[in-house]
């Protein structure tokens, strides 16, 4: 393999360090959105609604959730993007914020793998230091 690729594909640049970043932070913050509302919808919304007749909870986070996890899946696709994942991931990622609690796991996995690369970034020897 050449310096350019590693086994996960192309080698992370240095400049692309400050993108990755923010495509994290993007992911991480839509993943906790997109989750917690699917959890107090299946946990709160559902039960209230068939339960008690009330679907007023299964409206005000159903709607949102929808949406949101189109911005979910754009975020993913993106930061998954800068730091190559393979279509595998990204497609358990998506199918994560789908399943209560899931998108959780899927977060973290994600933010431990790409801090685990930008680690290696930094600690390469082409690696300017600051």
């Amino acid at each position: 393999m050449s310096d350019a690729t590693t086994a996960d594909g192309p080698a992370i640049t240095p400049e692309a360090v400050p993108g990755i970043r923010g495509a994290l932070i993007r992911y991480r913050v839509m993943a906790y959105v997109v989750g917690t509302l699917l959890v107090v919808l299946v946990l709160v919304g559902v039960p209230l609604k068939y339960l008690g007749g009330n679907g007023i909870v299964v409206t005000m986070t159903g709607v949102p959730h929808g949406y949101l996890y189109m911005v979910l899946l754009f975020t993913a696709y993106d930061l998954g993007r800068r730091v190559h994942w393979p279509w595998g991931r990204l497609i358990l990622i998506a199918l994560c914020g789908t399943v209560p609690f899931l998108s959780f796991w899927a977060e973290h996995s994600a933010r431990t793998d790409v801090q685990a690369r930008l680690r290696a970034v930094a600690a390469s020897p082409s690696a300017p230091t600051p």
